[in-house]
């Protein structure tokens, strides 16, 4: 049987992962499609409402199934669902969904970290509402989510404020936790020079998350994101990360038309006699 999603994470393996904000069902499934580990949906800067999130699970699980139809050994395509913030009731309701995995946005201290990990976890580990929606089979498996969910479902926190920075440590050591998320672009400009990915202050403060996860009492990934073919490997390599997502959705679309645009821009320039 193939690891889940969360024993991945926690093991160290070097996964790949793509990001989708668009919404739409067909992009998460055409993306689940490719042999990405993982698929993010994006419910903090998108246009997402909890509906198309739901959507996009399902689509993803149907990119699985066909997948399962051709190889049955092939690994399944995770689904990991942002939040919008540390908000504990908006964690229950996206963890109702059925993802294989969380991420929190926007946490602040070591508190907010906290309250968001509580909010994912089942009691008595944490305070996460019991229900029987999409997760437990609508009922049909209530008992058993709720004894397996905290260890088989992954919850990632984005450390991308000074003061998730200063709070580190802390943060990397609570219990309930499998992975941390830098989110550069925030980050940068949290720490008050946007975009400046090689500045001192930004490199320390990778340093600084990286550290935490290698120290922690228990067994904690980081990840961050990748936005141009170029920096994905530097990113991985360079910045320690265990985990790397591989832009997104809509500079997907971009880079593809530009390619298209460019080969055709290059045949216009070209001498006669070229090929028909």
């Amino acid at each position: 049987m193939q690891p889940d999603f969360a024993d991945r994470l926690r093991d160290g393996d070097a996964l790949v992962g793509a990001w989708c904000t668009v919404g739409h069902p067909v992009v998460a499934e055409v993306l689940a499609a490719e042999p990405v580990d993982f698929v993010v949906l994006d419910g903090e800067h998108s246009e997402n409402a909890i509906g198309d999130l739901a959507d996009c699970v399902r689509a993803v699980d149907a990119a699985n199934h066909r997948a399962s139809q051709r190889n049955p050994d092939a690994t399944a395509t995770a689904t990991v669902v942002r939040a919008s913030g540390p908000d504990r009731a908006e964690i229950k309701r996206l963890l109702d969904l059925g993802p294989d995995g969380i991420l929190v946005p926007q946490v602040e201290s070591v508190a907010d970290a906290r309250e968001a990990v509580r909010g994912s976890q089942y009691p008595p580990e944490g305070v996460r509402g019991v229900a029987g929606g999409r997760a437990a089979d609508y009922g049909r498996t209530l008992d058993d989510a709720v004894e397996t969910a905290n260890d088989d479902v992954a919850t990632i926190l984005q450390m991308e404020t000074t003061g998730a920075i200063d709070d580190a440590d802390a943060i990397a050591a609570l219990d309930g936790l499998d992975a941390l998320f830098v989110g550069p672009a925030d980050l940068s400009a949290r720490l008050g020079d946007f975009g400046a990915f090689d500045s001192d202050a930004f490199r320390a403060s990778i340093d600084t998350v990286v550290d935490a996860a290698s120290t922690a009492p228990g067994s904690v990934a980081v990840g961050t994101l990748a936005t141009s073919h170029e920096n994905a490997t530097p990113r991985r390599d360079d910045w320690g990360m265990d985990f790397v997502v591989a832009g997104v959705d809509v500079a997907y679309l971009r880079d593809g038309l530009a390619g298209y645009l460019d080969a055709l821009a290059s045949g216009d320039e070209a001498p006669d006699g070229g090929d028909d």
